[in-house]
């Protein structure tokens, strides 16, 4: 079939959840063989518009053709027998099963119950290995794997289901450098072989190495298809968000400022290890590596989540001591996980209920008892200073949107007046806007004094807020750097070397 005509082609598809519209009148295709890369912020209609292809969701309009044929309606099986596989970031793989297992599963998922014949298996499994040229033993546990070689594995697993279009989400977040090259050439094997690859992914200059076309998505409606050489990471963003965000440096010289928060020899067996710093009063210091590096481990230790094993915390001079996470409040340090939904807010509860959550102590009058006044009070209060775009505090969190979610969760936490503020990705599910927005008010905490540790994945994110940056890996601080003495193409270097 020649590389013009699509192999998967959208026309006017619509998706609607009840009175929400999440994917409008879309126009979209895929030719055999083609890297095409897919970006728009979180809730744009990405993940909707995979499912909608893979069968999950049933489209409201519109039609999906498999090589000029309408295939609907569709189901996730019938999908996959078209050749549509999707390797969502998890992997959704076996981890107490061998790589062979993993990669030929599908073939007792289907029909009669059949005795498992490893040897077949084993053949799947090295036929596709062999294909991708990728040495793993068929044998290996999943478990004992990389996070790069559990990648393939999963890619193997969508060629032993005769794999002609594959869906990666997200597929190098948790790569170095060399494994994201090894990766890119297994993606090019693939296109050489006529497989399409959809990658969603906000590395761009990552991606754009191989893909051929990009699409952008906002609010669930395709802004445009462009070359990948048509774009830079600066345009996507405006595409994405319709706005010029340009965030700039924001590091400044904080040598001369008061000693806040300072860790000497920090340990804890298997997550960190020897970790020694020190952050001054109104501070912003970065903390990036690649997923897994210990960076949640060590800002949990910090926050009396976690005990250290070994080192020193002292928290203005004076030497302190974290048996829990009370402690760690009570001494003025405060800690916004990256799982907000899960840890940082009790979603059916008001806005109200969730932002006096850690200072009801402090609300509580002569008897103990808690104005009603005193609590609205509070959480109007924080609605207006962090700008939370809400009709009234007793709304519940979870019809919120994210970027307003984290404004909650940060304002029950500054509710609690802390001299230490840790940040775990706090921009994680945040658009673009909203992205600002919340740079803003960490520039304003620390120009009030606060000291803010801000772990991020994004060397970007760490460029536009934090006056130094510590880079870690494998536990450990090997590296620290100053935004506009290094570039931040410099520093992902070092990151994904």
């Amino acid at each position: 079939m020649a590389n013009d005509v699509p192999f998967l082609k959208l026309t006017n598809l619509s998706k609607r959840f009840g009175g929400v519209r999440a994917l409008e009148n879309i126009d979209w295709d895929v030719r055999p063989g083609e890297v095409h890369c897919l970006v728009g912020e979180n809730g744009c209609g990405k993940s909707t518009l995979i499912k909608t292809v893979a069968g999950v969701h049933p489209p409201s309009e519109g039609t999906i053709e498999i090589e000029g044929v309408d295939v609907l309606p569709l189901t996730p099986a019938k999908a996959k027998a078209l050749g549509i596989q999707v390797i969502f970031q998890d992997l959704s793989l076996f981890p107490n099963l061998s790589v062979a297992e993993n990669i030929a599963v599908e073939c007792h998922l289907e029909g009669a119950l059949k005795p498992v014949r490893t040897g077949h298996m084993r053949r799947i499994a090295v036929d596709v290995l062999k294909r991708l040229d990728f040495p793993l033993d068929p044998a290996a546990l999943l478990s004992d794997l990389s996070v790069a070689e559990r990648q393939i594995v999963a890619i193997a697993r969508g060629l032993a289901g005769q794999a002609r279009l594959i869906f990666m989400d997200e597929p190098t977040a948790s790569l170095t450098r060399a494994e994201v090259v090894r990766l890119l050439g297994i993606v090019g094997r693939l296109k050489a072989d006529g497989i399409a690859v959809v990658f969603v992914s906000h590395r761009l200059e990552e991606v754009v190495e191989i893909a051929e076309r990009v699409t952008v998505f906002r609010d669930g409606k395709k802004v445009g298809t462009f070359d990948a050489s048509q774009v830079d990471q600066r345009r996507i963003g405006h595409l994405m968000t319709g706005l010029e965000i340009d965030h700039g440096l924001a590091a400044r010289d904080m040598s001369a400022a008061e000693p806040l928060l300072k860790v000497e020899g920090l340990s804890r067996r298997h997550e960190f290890a020897d970790v020694n710093f020190t952050l001054r009063r109104g501070e912003v210091l970065g903390i990036v590596g690649l997923l897994g590096a210990g960076r949640t481990e060590l800002a949990l230790t910090l926050f009396g989540m976690t005990r250290a094993e070994g080192g020193t915390i002292e928290l203005h001079g004076k030497p302190l001591s974290l048996r829990s996470n009370r402690d760690a409040v009570r001494a003025g340090i405060a800690y916004v996980s990256e799982d907000r939904l899960s840890l940082g807010v009790i979603l059916p509860q008001s806005i109200e209920d969730n932002m006096v959550l850690a200072v009801m102590k402090g609300l509580a009058g002569r008897f103990g008892l808690i104005s009603r006044r005193r609590r609205q009070g509070l959480a109007r209060d924080w609605v207006r200073r962090l700008a939370v775009k809400v009709p009234d505090v007793d709304r519940p969190v979870q019809t919120l949107s994210g970027g307003n979610q984290q404004r909650v969760v940060l304002a029950k936490w500054l509710a609690t007046r802390p001299s230490v503020l840790i940040l775990d990705s706090p921009t994680v599910g945040v658009d673009i806007k909203n992205k600002q927005g919340i740079y803003e008010i960490v520039a304003e905490l620390s120009r009030e004094g606060v000291g803010v540790i801000v772990i991020s994945d994004e060397v970007s994110e760490a460029f536009a807020t934090c006056d130094r940056v510590l880079h870690m890996r494998a536990g450990r601080i090997v590296d620290e750097v100053v935004p506009g003495r290094i570039t931040e193409g410099q520093l992902e270097e070092r990151i994904y070397a």
